[in-house]
């Protein structure tokens, strides 16, 4: 970091999100600049106090072009040092790497940064590390697509290689219905591929690294797939599992050896495994390296008083120069659940028990946060709540094809 000004941390936010990131970063003193989205200049409410100067870039869909985004912090650089460039969101990984590497600024580079956005990047490197994967294939050279197809059983998920979570991903039952999903893909076939549906649990573990090493993760657990609540609608809920536990002992090192195999050098990761429901393997499904979304932050901070939002930004800021300490770990649990609404508002005032620590504010959703020390108390809540949230709160909505729908 810079010796006699302020460390200066530019914010990447094509979405607005990371807060506490932001606000972290003024408390240790730093500079702070963001850059965001144009399209989201009136509604997002950041926290100014904490920026020191925001820029607004021109955006399709909210993506930005790389050579105007390049000239811009280029032009940034010339009046301030810039200290860290951090992506704030999953699409601006990217982003951040390639500004990165033109102006040599430490952390993460375009070849690291494509396992933890690539799906077929990191699906490859997870296999090269050991990893138990589901069979899969590039959606690239048409015969191998056709082996795939015949030796390996349907149903298939095709999916993305470049989106989040469930985005964009489509079951698939038959190889006529797969050749005619990839058809229709045309010139973008390459940015696809073709996958293995492996029926079973998905639990998630969300990390902390630094300077290469493993030092916080807590396992949880989906209440149904992800995809399954984008595609056919429900109640999205996940908790933390039971410490101690065989099926998360078995997750913990798992993604330990993950997060080795893939080069996370410093920062937060969210990755998704699925515990086979036909054979009980742990299976590898994905990683980022981001804070997971639909408030897992808040899930994990009710349960460990950890917020990785503002770890993430003490690691950034430190860059392996100076010591990073984990605060005290509180090994409580928690479960979250949020659902889109009927209601514009929903009144949540029936939901009265102590051990709520969260709620969302957000037009047509509810979405609630449970803390206890007691694991079978959070599962008796949440399981409560959701038939709750069910009977007299839940809508659906057609699954999205992209970020913007």
């Amino acid at each position: 970091m810079s010796s006699s000004n302020p460390p200066t941390i530019v914010c990447l936010a094509s979405y607005e999100k990371g807060h506490e990131f932001i606000r972290e970063c003024k408390r240790q003193g730093c500079r702070v600049f963001l850059v965001t989205s144009l399209s989201v200049k009136d509604h997002a409410r950041w926290p100014m106090d904490s920026i020191d100067e925001i820029f607004y870039m021109q955006d399709e869909d909210k993506k930005w072009d790389r050579s105007s985004a390049l000239k811009g912090i280029s032009y940034l650089a010339r009046k301030h040092r810039i200290d860290r460039i951090v992506p704030l969101d999953d699409f601006d990984l990217e982003m951040a790497a390639f500004l990165r590497e033109h102006l040599r600024i430490p952390g993460m580079g375009e070849t690291t940064t494509r396992y933890f956005r690539d799906k077929l990047a990191m699906r490859m490197r997870a296999r090269e590390a050991g990893l138990n994967i589901p069979e899969f294939v590039h959606v690239l050279n048409h015969d191998r697509i056709h082996e795939f197809l015949q030796t390996v059983p349907a149903p298939w998920v095709l999916k993305p290689r470049h989106l989040a979570g469930a985005i964009g991903i489509k079951k698939v039952h038959s190889a006529e219905e797969a050749w005619h999903l990839i058809h229709l893909l045309g010139d973008e076939q390459s940015f696809y591929l073709l996958e293995r549906y492996v029926p079973g649990d998905i639990f998630h573990v969300d990390s902390i690294v630094s300077e290469n090493q493993l030092v916080f993760a807590l396992a949880s657990g989906y209440g149904a797939p992800p995809m399954d609540v984008s595609h056919h609608g429900g109640v999205f809920n996940t908790r933390v599992l039971e410490r101690g536990s065989a099926i998360e002992q078995g997750l913990l090192e798992k993604n330990a050896r993950v997060l080795a195999g893939l080069g996370l050098l410093r920062g937060v990761s969210h990755t998704e495994f699925i515990y086979g429901r036909d054979d009980g393997k742990i299976y590898f499904l994905e990683t980022a390296a981001r804070v997971g979304g639909a408030h897992i932050a808040e899930l994990v901070e009710a349960a460990s008083g950890i917020n990785l939002w503002a770890e993430w930004a003490k690691i950034e800021i430190a860059g392996g120069k100076s010591a990073y300490a984990l605060p005290p770990v509180r090994q409580d649990y928690a479960g979250l659940l949020v659902s889109l609404a009927k209601q514009e508002w929903p009144d949540t005032s029936s939901f009265n028990d102590p051990e709520i620590v969260w709620r969302m504010n957000k037009r047509h959703h509810i979405g609630i946060i449970v803390s206890s020390p007691s694991f079978s108390r959070v599962n008796e809540l949440l399981d409560g709540y959701i038939d709750k949230v069910r009977h007299d709160f839940y809508t659906s909505a057609p699954p999205k094809e992209s970020p913007t729908d």
